[in-house]
């Protein structure tokens, strides 16, 4: 399946340039309704069924059902990749997770509207990808290699700015207005009025190379060989399976160790969490665009861990407590926006959705590790144990990795010089 973008009157629509967009910040918006799904539901909708009196035990499981199909995106990404229009595709990813939270919103927290929250959530979680998925074919194939880092930077600032509005403003207004319920309508109004922003995007015009669907799989599954085959591929995809910038900290179990109280707690891992993220998202994406991404990946990584290490040398009150979070959420901001500036930079502009997602499947495995190396660290040696190997960890994948770096093009310059 070849993507073109709808040509000029007198053009031939098989021959016609991609349009090309020069206004990065439009992915802001467009990768809000992603992030805004993954922060109502592991912070407005946890916390509201745990004032519903619902167990722990049930909150974690029905986040966990959140995350579960982000690790298995990849499934049906050639779907979004072959089929149809991806602005078609963002809509029904936009408005599926506008309803969902809207209905989430209204129904009672009881443990017996469990099954149907989880169901709910399950449909948020894949359509949320949708979003996603169309977002990236329109960032892999218009926009300038020259822009892609200040475009990686808007994505993350939409992903990681909605998760602080989807779970900090979205607990905000459930906790100040007189129906909670509200909460939802604005944050689901929110979700379906980011879809105008496609309108500011060039219309896309799919054209059959292949002969059957089955075809256009199989050439989805050569381009994605094809990347992963490649040095700047499978460079890519090595580093992504790496400890670097995964932010695993467990901010929240720890705060009473600094006196930081819930209010506190709410901010920082909230809306001022989320804002200070977005600001190191935007940062980073001007440096991409002036640095190699691997190294400024790495640069990020250190820069994650020396927070986390500075910590360890100051006093620990409240304020302290505060600063270092969104010090550290800020650096978190930067390295995701360097994760998505490689993989772009790797995926090339065929089969987008599909390459990106495998990468962004992999990538998720050091965040969960981490998290869990984290906890470990912490009970079995303490909290500064923790945040030494915040840094240590990253630091000597980031060596090993710059090594493997070094090995394979001596070995690369060494097989394309002549007898």
């Amino acid at each position: 399946m070849t993507v073109h973008i709808e040509a000029e009157s007198g053009e031939d629509p098989l021959h016609a340039s991609p349009g090309t967009i020069r206004r990065p910040a439009i992915f802001a918006p467009l990768f809000a309704p992603f992030g805004v799904s993954s922060g109502y539901v592991s912070v407005t909708l946890a916390y509201l069924l745990g004032e519903a009196g619902l167990s722990v035990a049930i909150i974690a499981t029905l986040i966990a059902v959140n995350a579960w199909p982000q690790t298995v995106k990849m499934l049906w990404a050639p779907f979004v990749d072959t089929i149809g229009n991806p602005k078609v595709w963002y809509a029904i990813g936009a408005f599926s997770v506008g309803l969902c939270i809207l209905a989430m919103s209204v129904m009672p927290k009881t443990e017996a509207q469990v099954p149907i929250f989880m169901a709910l959530i399950v449909i948020m979680s894949v359509t949320s990808t949708f979003v996603s998925m169309s977002a990236e074919i329109f960032m892999a194939n218009q926009v300038p290699a020259a822009m892609r880092g200040r475009a990686s930077g808007w994505s993350q600032a939409g992903n990681l700015g909605g998760a602080g509005l989807g779970g900090g403003v979205g607990l905000l207004l459930a906790e100040n207005l007189a129906q909670p319920w509200i909460s939802g309508v604005v944050i689901a109004a929110f979700c379906i009025a980011c879809w105008f922003a496609t309108l500011g995007l060039p219309r896309f015009v799919r054209t059959t190379a292949a002969r059957s669907y089955a075809g256009e799989l199989k050439e989805v599954a050569v381009n994605v060989w094809e990347v992963a085959r490649s040095r700047v591929g499978y460079l890519a995809l090595l580093i992504m399976l790496l400890p670097i910038g995964s932010g695993g900290v467990p901010w929240s179990a720890i705060a009473g160790e600094w006196g930081a109280g819930g209010n506190t707690v709410a901010i920082v891992n909230g809306l001022a969490g989320g804002l200070a993220a977005v600001v190191g998202a935007l940062l980073a994406g001007f440096i991409c665009d002036r640095m190699e991404l691997k190294r400024a990946y790495s640069m990020f990584g250190i820069l994650v861990g020396l927070v986390a290490v500075a910590l360890i040398f100051v006093p620990r009150t409240p304020i302290v407590f505060a600063i270092g979070v969104l010090a550290y959420q800020m650096m978190v901001g930067m390295a995701y926006t360097g994760y998505a500036a490689i993989v772009l930079e790797a995926i090339g502009k065929k089969s987008a959705a599909t390459n990106f997602n495998l990468m962004a499947a992999l990538s998720n495995i050091p965040i969960a590790v981490m998290s869990m190396v984290d906890g470990y660290m912490h009970d079995n040696f303490g909290t500064d144990a923790m945040l030494l190997g915040e840094l240590a960890f990253p630091a000597a994948a980031i060596v090993l990795f710059w090594i493997f770096v070094a090995a394979t093009a001596k070995r690369g310059r060494a097989a394309a010089r002549p007898a």
